[in-house]
């Protein structure tokens, strides 16, 4: 299992939404709130963000509490959409750069909180690692973000095990799922986070309901069950 954040909104650091928050992305790979499997996310991380249009990344193998260089240079990077994410790695599968989300097409940033059983996953030569997470991702790409909601229900219903909380963003829009797991949103005067569990106690948090889509356009949050939930 992992944890992840998204932002869009003003322009913010990295620093301020990861690791400068009480109970952020930082504290969340040691000691999560609201992690339903696993206990810690230790196995890698990563940061994405836009910059004039462009996706960059930086990912790591390593745990997030113990990257100094990252810690002295986040309060530097800035965005006005940012995707983050702590992994706990799936039993088996390899722990390496690669394997940390966000994964990229180049044009989206996506990280995926869960797990699926690669088998019910098409083979895919533009996936970035062989983890299930990035495998997921290249078919999410390959299928279009506008088809999210529905290659979800899909793979869900190919392995009814899975765990399918997506979050992905393009600079403009964030696009989330919620099956199996948490994720929250929390609408701030400069933007919307939505993040796997409350980086703060701040009361302006709500929590999604299971099996939800939700799509973030500027300061519009839009919510809507996905095809199968009650």
């Amino acid at each position: 299992m992992c944890r992840h954040l998204g932002w869009l909104g003003h322009s913010a650091s990295v620093a301020s939404l990861v690791l400068d928050q009480p109970y952020g992305l930082l504290v969340q790979s040691y000691s999560p709130r609201r992690q339903k499997n696993g206990l810690m996310n230790a196995d890698g991380w990563g940061v994405g963000f836009f910059d004039h249009g462009t996706a960059r990344r930086w990912r790591s193998a390593a745990p997030l509490w113990g990257d100094t260089s990252f810690a002295s240079v986040a309060p530097a990077l800035r965005s006005e959409c940012i995707v983050a994410a702590v992994r706990s790695a799936t039993v088996g599968m390899p722990i390496e750069a690669s394997a940390s989300a966000p994964f990229s097409d180049g044009a989206w940033l996506l990280s995926h909180n869960g797990v699926v059983d690669r088998s019910v996953l098409p083979a895919s030569a533009t996936a970035e690692s062989t983890v299930d997470s990035a495998l997921l991702a290249a078919l999410i790409f390959e299928r279009g973000l506008d088809s999210l909601g529905d290659t979800v229900v899909e793979v869900g219903a190919a392995d009814p095990n899975a765990r399918l909380n997506i979050l992905a963003a393009n600079g403009s829009r964030m696009l989330a799922t919620t099956w199996g797991d948490t994720l929250s949103v929390l609408r701030r005067d400069d933007g919307v986070v939505l993040a796997s569990e409350p980086y703060d106690d701040d009361p302006a948090w709500q929590e999604i309901p299971d099996r939800h889509l939700v799509d973030v356009v500027g300061s519009n949050i839009a919510l809507s069950p996905l095809k199968g939930s009650s």
